[in-house]
C-alpha cells in the first residue's frame, strides 16, 4: 500500500508543479512576441539587410522596440480596470522589463558607437543636445522600476514602491519625446518623418486620459451599458 501511494504521489507532482506555475497562453505569447525585433535584428544583419547604416538601423530599431513594449505595458493597467482583463496584469511586469532590455541594447549601441564608450564625450553631449539628454532621463528612470520592479522591492518600499512606479508614465513621455526629436522631422512645420512621434504622442496622451477618474467611469458605464441584455420590448 505505502509504495503504491508513494508512486501516486510522485505521478502527480510534476501536474501539481505544471499547475503551479498557472503559465497562460497570453504569457507565452508576450515572451516569444518580445524577442522577434531582436531576433530579425540578427537576421537582418547576417544577412545584410540594415542598408548603408547598419549601426545606426540596429540602433533605432532597438529603440522603436523599447517604445512599443513600453506602452504595451502602460496599456494593461486600463485594460484590467475600465475592461476588467485581469490577464493583463501577469504580463505588464514583463513588458516593462523587455521594455527596459530593449532600451538598454539601444544605449550600449549608442554610446559603443557614436561614443566609443567615452562618457566624457557623452556627457558633454548629454548636456548639450536635448534630444540625448531626454533619452538618458527616459533610461535612468527605466533602470530605477526595472531594477525595484520585483516583489522584495514591493514589500521594502511599501507604499513608495507605487509612487516610484508611477514614474513609468513620465518615462514613458520622454521616451516619445527622445524618438519624436531623433526623426528626421519638424512637428512644429509638420515636414518630414512625423506620422510615427505624432501616433505614439496620441496613443500616450490616451492612456494618460486613461487614468483620470472620469474618463474611467464614463467608459465603464458605456461598457456595461453595451454588455447589458436588451430588454423584452426594446
Amino acid at each position: 500500500m505505502k509504495a503504491t501511494h508513494s508512486a501516486t504521489i510522485r505521478r502527480e507532482m510534476p501536474a501539481m508543479k505544471l499547475k503551479s506555475l498557472k503559465i497562460t497562453p497570453l504569457q507565452i505569447l508576450v515572451h516569444i512576441g518580445a524577442w522577434i525585433p531582436l531576433a530579425l535584428l540578427v537576421v537582418l544583419y547576417l544577412n545584410d539587410g540594415l542598408g548603408a547604416n547598419p549601426i545606426q538601423a540596429a540602433t533605432q530599431r532597438m529603440g522603436k522596440a523599447a517604445l512599443i513594449l513600453l506602452v504595451l505595458s502602460l496599456a494593461c493597467t486600463p485594460l484590467n480596470s475600465i475592461f476588467n482583463f485581469k490577464q493583463v496584469l501577469k504580463v505588464r511586469r514583463t513588458l516593462g522589463l523587455y521594455a527596459f532590455m530593449y532600451a538598454a541594447i539601444h544605449f550600449t549601441f549608442f554610446i559603443g558607437v557614436d561614443y566609443r564608450f567615452d562618457f566624457s564625450l557623452l556627457w558633454a553631449d548629454i548636456r548639450s543636445k536635448a534630444y540625448v539628454w531626454v533619452g538618458f532621463s527616459a533610461g535612468l528612470i527605466l533602470l530605477a522600476l526595472a531594477i525595484t520592479s520585483f516583489d522584495w522591492w514591493k514589500k521594502r518600499l511599501k507604499k513608495n514602491w507605487k509612487r516610484l512606479h508611477r514614474l513609468v508614465y513620465l518615462a514613458g513621455v520622454l521616451v516619445i519625446v527622445h524618438f519624436a526629436w531623433a526623426k528626421k522631422g519638424s512637428l512644429a512645420q509638420l515636414q518630414g518623418d512625423i506620422i510615427q512621434p505624432i501616433l505614439f504622442g496620441l496613443l500616450m496622451l490616451l492612456l494618460l486620459g486613461l487614468r483620470l477618474k472620469v474618463v474611467k467611469q464614463f467608459i465603464r458605464s458605456l461598457v456595461e451599458r453595451l454588455r447589458r441584455p436588451p430588454r423584452a420590448g426594446d
